[in-house]
């Protein structure tokens, strides 16, 4: 269990984030960072979004990534009366590194944010990697949670026929040569920093959607992009590692638990193949799986996430 929780009211203001044409950018920029502390002398990062005595909902992140890319999800949030709580897991942002952690951890790690919020319990929203982390916490914590809502989210390694050569290569490098990927993740927010958001934007969006992302979009993935390994590099190389490997979670749970599991993917994702997903959703009797046709991973998060949020209050 944690303790008692230490709050900075100081923003957050990567380089990538000023400048921001509007309240999404801008949100994302300037939330107030919370922490907390837990047994093993680690502090968490977090910080919250939308209506602070709204339906709590806890956001996990992509890999890489930071709570900052909740702001995204601002707007809907206050619209819908949501408490969007979004912690940088270990090792991303003002989070301490965690590097022995596996998947199964993400739920500790997730119990004490909720926690130091005074969440009883909370409906989870797990974007790209985060997935993983989101179903981890609510299969072995699901007193805590009573929906999930998976958006654009990767598949284990066991159902993961047609993942991208990319992803491989990038675990691959994180098992045998973890500093090198490391000093790559370092060179790439080098070259990503002096760049335009558009830059950052084209890792999570495909030539197959003919449709513009909005300049405040593009302001909040870069700043997210590089708050992700500001301070350090061993989320993004613990992450690549553990998600190619075994999850351990046990997936029975969800249905057992009766927790509502929403998947949400784009039929045009080249991050996370939607073939994939299919396979994984098979295996979780009482998930549901909805496409959105012509989304890429990007606009998976900006059209479905919006849409989960919604869905909490209705």
């Amino acid at each position: 269990m944690p303790t008692q929780p230490s709050t900075s009211r100081s923003a957050t203001t990567p380089a990538a984030a000023t400048g921001a044409s509007t309240a999404t950018g801008a949100s994302a920029a300037t939330a107030d960072v919370s922490t907390v502390s837990v047994d093993d002398g680690r502090t968490i990062a977090y910080a919250e979004y939308g209506d602070p005595d709204g339906d709590p909902v806890l956001f996990f992140h992509g890999t890489p990534g930071s709570r900052l890319l909740a702001g995204l999800l601002e707007p809907a949030a206050t619209e819908h009366g949501v408490r969007l709580v979004a912690h940088d897991r270990p090792g991303y942002g003002r989070s301490d590194p965690q590097p022995d952690r596996t998947v199964r951890d993400a739920g500790a790690n997730a119990a004490a944010v909720l926690d130091a919020a005074e969440i009883e319990t909370a409906g989870l929203a797990g974007f790209s990697g985060g997935s993983a982390h989101a179903l981890a916490t609510a299969a072995l914590h699901p007193d805590r949670v009573d929906r999930v809502d998976v958006i654009a989210g990767i598949a284990p390694p066991e159902f993961a026929e047609s993942t991208a050569r990319a992803p491989r290569l990038l675990a691959g490098m994180a098992r045998r040569a973890p500093s090198v990927l490391g000093s790559v993740l370092r060179a790439d927010a080098w070259v990503a920093e002096r760049r335009s958001p558009s830059a950052a934007v084209s890792r999570y969006t495909s030539d197959a959607v003919d449709e513009t992302v909005p300049d405040d979009v593009a302001t909040v993935v870069k700043a997210d992009l590089l708050e992700a390994v500001a301070r350090s590099r061993s989320g993004a190389v613990t992450e690549f590692r553990t998600t190619a490997a075994e999850w351990g979670i046990p997936l029975e749970t969800l249905s057992k638990a009766a927790i509502d599991v929403r998947f949400h993917h784009g039929d045009v994702d080249a991050n996370a193949p939607l073939a994939d997903v299919r396979r994984f959703v098979a295996a979780i009797p009482t998930a549901e799986l909805r496409v959105l046709e012509g989304a890429d991973h990007l606009r998976t998060l900006t059209r479905a996430g919006p849409t989960a949020l919604r869905e909490r209050t209705e």
